[in-house]
């Protein structure tokens, strides 16, 4: 038998390592005891200085009942992965060609590439073929801008959609349209952060007065300071509830006013008032609005007492009528869409200085939204005073 080359299993190979690295033996002495080479050793401890135990995957001889096990196991796992290809690969058997080529190259490390080929029906020569080949003007256009678009994702923390990434593009002098931007964010895995249930935080369940509804849904004043708007959501913290009370101008969808507390009371609306008239002392003479639901926090004396020593006229939305104050429930969806949701405050005021920064920092001065022409807030603003200085 001699010339036969000798099998080691996994087993032996581990405790041939554990010679060295526990005994403290020598990789020449453990190669002498064993009669196998030190080249030998040394790759197998290396392996294992990698891999750990996980480096041999077992390599000596199986009984006919092993062998068969194992060809059970590598069939059952080519099945699942035919079965997988298909589900994770989505709209791309569709596609052009190249599209397919460029998804396989891209998930090439999650299956062989001859199975990818077979079960979306492309040849294997046909992919080598374009992997090789030099990528064109309109594949070098198509990488540079999702690069571009991954940019910008990142840089607004993952809040945008296709229509406001692809205003960014616009503004940065990226030329294409909308319906491009978003097949490329879904060719690139990307997409805006999504919005959770609706909570009702409203109790209307009062006694007190209320006013008629002025706007009845006109939600475009030509001008600032003409409408506001005004509401309470809460924050989920571990220590408990954290409530935002805001108010936007409507003509600029600006919030130019809002305060935090752990309680939900008039002190918490008017806090969030008086930050606006300080923010905006100069209103308009006679077309000064300021609208809110028909919440008790609202409707009490001392809100009330408020708008009128500032002679504000004051405008509520009719009993379940929440599309009555859609501005400021978009601002909310917004606000838990993009940031509350992805985030676990571990205290009140951890939330609200991740509150502070999205609207001072993000929602006022660079987000885009889509009632202004895809503008900030701030920008809004500053092309609206140029024009009318």
């Amino acid at each position: 038998m001699a010339g036969k080359r000798k099998v080691h299993t996994a087993e032996f190979k581990l405790s041939a390592v554990k010679m060295i690295t526990e005994q403290k033996l020598s990789v020449a002495e453990v190669a002498r005891r064993l009669g196998i080479s030190e080249n030998l050793l040394h790759t197998w401890k290396k392996a294992h200085a990698h891999k750990g135990a996980d480096a041999f995957p077992g390599s000596g001889h199986q009984t006919p009942q092993e062998e068969e096990i194992r060809k059970l196991r590598a069939e059952v796992k080519r099945l699942e992965m035919e079965r997988d290809i298909p589900k994770k690969s989505g709209g791309v058997l569709r596609q052009p060609v190249e599209l397919i080529f460029a998804w396989i190259e891209g998930r090439k490390s999650e299956w062989p590439i001859v199975l990818m080929c077979r079960v979306l029906g492309v040849s294997r020569s046909g992919f080598y073929a374009w992997r090789s080949r030099e990528p064109s003007a309109a594949d070098t256009r198509r990488e540079q801008l999702i690069d571009e678009v991954k940019a910008i994702h990142a840089e607004v923390k993952g809040r945008y959609g296709s229509p406001r990434i692809h205003a960014e593009l616009v503004a940065r002098g990226q030329e294409c349209c909308v319906n491009f931007v978003a097949e490329l964010m879904r060719e690139a895995g990307i997409a805006a952060k999504t919005k959770r249930k609706f909570r009702q935080t409203t109790d209307s369940n009062h006694a007190m007065p209320v006013a008629e509804n002025v706007p009845a849904r006109a939600f475009d004043p030509d001008q600032p300071n003409a409408v506001w708007v005004a509401d309470i959501t809460y924050i989920p913290t571990r220590e408990g509830w954290l409530y935002l009370a805001a108010v936007e101008d409507l003509f600029s969808r600006r919030i130019v006013g809002w305060s935090m507390d752990q309680t939900m009371t008039s002190r918490l609306v008017v806090d969030a008032l008086e930050m606006a008239l300080h923010r905006r002392p100069t209103l308009l003479g006679s077309s000064r609005l300021t609208h809110s639901d028909r919440g008790s926090q609202y409707a009490s004396e001392h809100y009330q007492r408020r708008l009128r020593e500032e002679r504000i006229t004051c405008s509520m939305s009719g009993v379940g009528q929440c599309w009555d104050n859609a501005p400021m429930e978009s601002f909310f969806a917004s606000l838990k869409k993009e940031l509350v949701h992805h985030e676990d405050y571990a205290t009140r005021d951890q939330a609200k200085a991740s509150i502070f920064e999205y609207i001072e920092t993000f929602y006022n001065r660079v987000r885009r939204h889509s009632a202004l022409g895809d503008v900030a807030p701030d920008e809004y603003e500053r092309t609206y005073n140029r024009t009318h200085r």
